[in-house]
Protein backbone atom coordinates (compact mmCIF):
# COMPACT_ATOMS: atom_id res chain seq x y z
CA UNK A 1 0.00 0.00 0.00
CA UNK A 2 1.27 3.13 -1.03
CA UNK A 3 2.29 5.43 1.91
CA UNK A 4 0.86 8.43 1.97
CA UNK A 5 3.42 10.58 4.17
CA UNK A 6 5.80 9.40 1.47
CA UNK A 7 3.87 10.14 -1.03
CA UNK A 8 1.89 13.10 -0.54
CA UNK A 9 -0.32 14.68 -3.11
CA UNK A 10 -0.99 18.40 -3.95
CA UNK A 11 -4.58 19.77 -3.28
CA UNK A 12 -6.03 23.58 -4.17
CA UNK A 13 -8.17 25.49 -2.07
CA UNK A 14 -10.02 28.31 -3.34
CA UNK A 15 -11.51 30.65 -0.31
CA UNK A 16 -14.20 32.72 -2.74
CA UNK A 17 -17.27 33.50 -0.07
CA UNK A 18 -16.14 36.96 0.00
CA UNK A 19 -18.49 39.95 -0.76
CA UNK A 20 -15.18 42.22 -2.10
CA UNK A 21 -16.80 45.57 -0.52
CA UNK A 22 -13.77 47.74 -1.61
CA UNK A 23 -13.92 46.81 -5.47
CA UNK A 24 -17.07 48.46 -5.33
CA UNK A 25 -18.98 45.89 -7.92
CA UNK A 26 -22.25 44.85 -8.48
CA UNK A 27 -21.32 41.43 -8.10
CA UNK A 28 -18.77 39.60 -5.24
CA UNK A 29 -15.76 40.90 -7.36
CA UNK A 30 -14.61 37.47 -7.97
CA UNK A 31 -17.90 36.81 -10.36
CA UNK A 32 -16.85 40.40 -11.97
CA UNK A 33 -15.88 39.99 -15.73
CA UNK A 34 -12.09 40.49 -16.69
CA UNK A 35 -11.01 39.58 -20.42
CA UNK A 36 -14.17 38.24 -20.75
CA UNK A 37 -15.19 35.91 -18.59
CA UNK A 38 -15.63 36.15 -14.56
CA UNK A 39 -12.37 36.86 -12.79
CA UNK A 40 -12.41 33.15 -10.37
CA UNK A 41 -12.33 31.35 -13.73
CA UNK A 42 -8.79 32.78 -14.91
CA UNK A 43 -7.91 31.44 -11.16
CA UNK A 44 -9.13 27.71 -11.73
CA UNK A 45 -7.75 27.59 -15.23
CA UNK A 46 -4.24 28.26 -14.22
CA UNK A 47 -4.63 25.67 -11.40
CA UNK A 48 -6.17 23.37 -13.83
CA UNK A 49 -3.41 23.30 -16.01
CA UNK A 50 -0.78 21.86 -13.47
CA UNK A 51 -1.31 18.37 -13.80
CA UNK A 52 0.61 18.05 -10.04
CA UNK A 53 -2.88 18.91 -8.66
CA UNK A 54 -5.27 15.95 -7.80
CA UNK A 55 -7.86 18.07 -6.87
CA UNK A 56 -9.30 21.91 -6.73
CA UNK A 57 -12.05 22.78 -4.28
CA UNK A 58 -13.31 26.29 -4.60
CA UNK A 59 -15.69 27.31 -0.88
CA UNK A 60 -18.27 29.31 -1.86
CA UNK A 61 -20.93 30.50 0.79
CA UNK A 62 -24.00 28.70 1.65
CA UNK A 63 -26.27 30.84 -0.69
CA UNK A 64 -23.87 30.82 -3.58
CA UNK A 65 -25.50 29.88 -6.80
CA UNK A 66 -22.80 31.07 -9.20
CA UNK A 67 -20.89 28.20 -10.34
CA UNK A 68 -24.65 26.29 -11.01
CA UNK A 69 -23.88 27.92 -14.25
CA UNK A 70 -20.35 27.47 -14.83
CA UNK A 71 -18.88 24.59 -15.91
CA UNK A 72 -15.60 24.80 -14.16
CA UNK A 73 -12.98 21.95 -13.06
CA UNK A 74 -13.53 21.79 -9.49
CA UNK A 75 -15.69 20.81 -6.39
CA UNK A 76 -17.51 23.17 -4.89
CA UNK A 77 -18.12 23.56 -1.05
CA UNK A 78 -20.51 25.49 -0.37
CA UNK A 79 -19.55 26.13 3.21
CA UNK A 80 -17.61 29.58 3.16
CA UNK A 81 -17.36 31.29 6.86
CA UNK A 82 -18.04 34.97 7.91
CA UNK A 83 -13.72 34.92 7.83
CA UNK A 84 -11.29 34.35 5.06
CA UNK A 85 -9.78 31.95 7.41
CA UNK A 86 -13.45 30.04 9.09
CA UNK A 87 -13.55 29.30 4.86
CA UNK A 88 -10.62 28.46 4.01
CA UNK A 89 -10.74 25.85 7.72
CA UNK A 90 -13.97 24.74 6.40
CA UNK A 91 -12.48 23.94 2.89
CA UNK A 92 -9.62 21.58 4.47
CA UNK A 93 -12.34 19.76 6.24
CA UNK A 94 -14.09 19.18 3.09
CA UNK A 95 -10.97 17.72 2.11
CA UNK A 96 -10.67 15.59 4.28
CA UNK A 97 -14.33 14.38 3.27
CA UNK A 98 -12.61 13.92 -0.03
CA UNK A 99 -10.11 11.70 0.71
CA UNK A 100 -7.34 13.69 1.41
CA UNK A 101 -4.68 12.94 4.35
CA UNK A 102 -3.01 14.94 6.85
CA UNK A 103 0.03 14.34 5.50
CA UNK A 104 -0.93 16.05 2.35
CA UNK A 105 -0.10 19.23 1.05
CA UNK A 106 -2.87 21.99 0.24
CA UNK A 107 -1.97 25.08 -2.11
CA UNK A 108 -4.61 27.97 -0.35
CA UNK A 109 -4.87 31.19 -3.69
CA UNK A 110 -7.10 33.95 -3.58
CA UNK A 111 -9.83 33.88 -5.77
CA UNK A 112 -8.98 37.60 -6.63
CA UNK A 113 -5.52 36.64 -7.66
CA UNK A 114 -6.50 35.68 -11.05
CA UNK A 115 -3.24 36.51 -12.83
CA UNK A 116 -1.52 33.85 -11.05
CA UNK A 117 -0.02 31.08 -13.62
CA UNK A 118 1.06 27.54 -13.84
CA UNK A 119 4.48 28.60 -13.88
CA UNK A 120 4.29 29.91 -10.73
CA UNK A 121 2.26 27.58 -8.83
CA UNK A 122 5.02 24.91 -9.84
CA UNK A 123 7.48 27.05 -8.79
CA UNK A 124 5.86 26.85 -5.28
CA UNK A 125 5.29 23.38 -5.22
CA UNK A 126 9.27 22.53 -6.59
CA UNK A 127 10.56 24.44 -4.14
CA UNK A 128 8.52 23.37 -0.70
CA UNK A 129 7.28 19.73 -1.66
CA UNK A 130 10.71 18.75 0.95
CA UNK A 131 10.51 21.03 2.94
CA UNK A 132 9.36 20.42 6.34
CA UNK A 133 7.12 23.44 6.75
CA UNK A 134 5.83 24.60 3.52
CA UNK A 135 6.08 28.31 1.95
CA UNK A 136 4.59 30.78 -0.09
CA UNK A 137 5.09 33.01 -3.03
CA UNK A 138 6.25 36.41 -2.14
CA UNK A 139 7.45 39.52 -3.43
CA UNK A 140 10.67 41.24 -2.14
CA UNK A 141 9.50 44.70 -0.85
CA UNK A 142 10.58 47.43 -3.86
CA UNK A 143 8.93 50.68 -2.48
CA UNK A 144 10.08 52.52 0.35
CA UNK A 145 8.19 51.86 3.61
CA UNK A 146 6.21 54.38 5.52
CA UNK A 147 4.52 54.29 8.70
CA UNK A 148 1.35 56.84 9.44
CA UNK A 149 -0.01 58.69 12.36
CA UNK A 150 -2.61 61.14 11.82
CA UNK A 151 -2.58 61.02 8.19
CA UNK A 152 0.96 62.43 8.29
CA UNK A 153 4.59 60.16 8.44
CA UNK A 154 5.73 59.14 11.88
CA UNK A 155 8.71 56.84 10.48
CA UNK A 156 10.56 55.19 7.43
CA UNK A 157 10.89 51.41 7.94
CA UNK A 158 13.74 49.52 7.04
CA UNK A 159 12.46 47.50 3.78
CA UNK A 160 15.48 45.42 3.15
CA UNK A 161 13.82 42.20 5.22
CA UNK A 162 10.20 43.14 4.30
CA UNK A 163 8.17 40.93 1.50
CA UNK A 164 4.67 41.26 0.20
CA UNK A 165 3.10 38.18 1.00
CA UNK A 166 1.21 36.65 -1.98
CA UNK A 167 -0.50 33.41 -2.86
CA UNK A 168 -0.44 30.19 -3.54
CA UNK A 169 0.25 29.37 0.36
CA UNK A 170 1.63 25.36 0.53
CA UNK A 171 1.62 23.96 3.79
CA UNK A 172 0.66 20.18 5.25
CA UNK A 173 -3.25 19.89 5.61
CA UNK A 174 -3.02 18.48 8.81
CA UNK A 175 -0.19 21.31 10.64
CA UNK A 176 -2.53 23.99 8.49
CA UNK A 177 -5.70 22.88 10.40
CA UNK A 178 -4.15 22.43 13.72
CA UNK A 179 -2.39 26.03 13.26
CA UNK A 180 -5.77 27.90 12.19
CA UNK A 181 -7.43 26.36 15.10
CA UNK A 182 -4.75 27.90 17.45
CA UNK A 183 -5.21 31.26 15.50
CA UNK A 184 -8.39 31.41 15.35
CA UNK A 185 -10.69 33.55 12.49
CA UNK A 186 -8.99 36.97 12.36
CA UNK A 187 -5.91 35.65 10.88
CA UNK A 188 -5.34 37.34 7.14
CA UNK A 189 -3.31 34.53 5.93
CA UNK A 190 -2.09 30.64 6.30
CA UNK A 191 1.79 31.50 7.02
CA UNK A 192 0.78 33.67 9.83
CA UNK A 193 -1.16 31.10 11.20
CA UNK A 194 1.93 28.47 10.71
CA UNK A 195 3.84 31.39 12.02
CA UNK A 196 2.13 31.78 15.39
CA UNK A 197 3.06 28.01 15.85
CA UNK A 198 6.68 28.82 16.21
CA UNK A 199 6.96 27.61 12.45
CA UNK A 200 9.18 29.93 9.91
CA UNK A 201 7.25 29.32 6.04
CA UNK A 202 9.74 29.53 3.24
CA UNK A 203 9.69 32.57 0.91
CA UNK A 204 9.62 31.87 -2.30
CA UNK A 205 10.20 34.59 -4.39
CA UNK A 206 6.46 35.27 -6.83
CA UNK A 207 5.85 37.99 -9.64
CA UNK A 208 4.02 41.61 -9.41
CA UNK A 209 1.70 40.97 -11.68
CA UNK A 210 0.45 38.09 -9.34
CA UNK A 211 -1.52 40.98 -6.92
CA UNK A 212 -4.97 40.46 -5.48
CA UNK A 213 -7.56 42.40 -7.24
CA UNK A 214 -8.92 44.55 -4.58
CA UNK A 215 -9.92 48.01 -5.33
CA UNK A 216 -12.16 49.44 -8.70
CA UNK A 217 -8.84 50.83 -10.47
CA UNK A 218 -7.18 46.84 -10.32
CA UNK A 219 -9.31 45.17 -12.97
CA UNK A 220 -7.94 47.74 -15.65
CA UNK A 221 -4.76 46.62 -14.86
CA UNK A 222 -5.83 42.67 -14.83
CA UNK A 223 -7.70 43.26 -18.33
CA UNK A 224 -4.62 44.67 -19.69
CA UNK A 225 -2.47 41.83 -18.76
CA UNK A 226 -4.82 39.03 -19.41
CA UNK A 227 -5.56 40.50 -22.46
CA UNK A 228 -1.88 40.59 -23.62
CA UNK A 229 -1.14 37.10 -22.76
CA UNK A 230 -3.78 35.77 -25.29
Amino acid sequence: MTDPAQNPRFFALIPCAGTGSRANTAVPKQYQPVAGFPMVLHTLAAFAAVPRIADLVVVVAPEDHFFEQQSAPCLIANCGGSTRAASVFNGLLELFEQGATPADWVLVHDAARCLVTPAQINALIDACEHDEVGGLLALKLADTLKCESDGRVAATLDRSDKWLAQTPQMFRIGALIEALQQAGDQVTDEAGAMEAMGHRPKLVPGDAQNFKVTYPQDFALAEIILRSRT
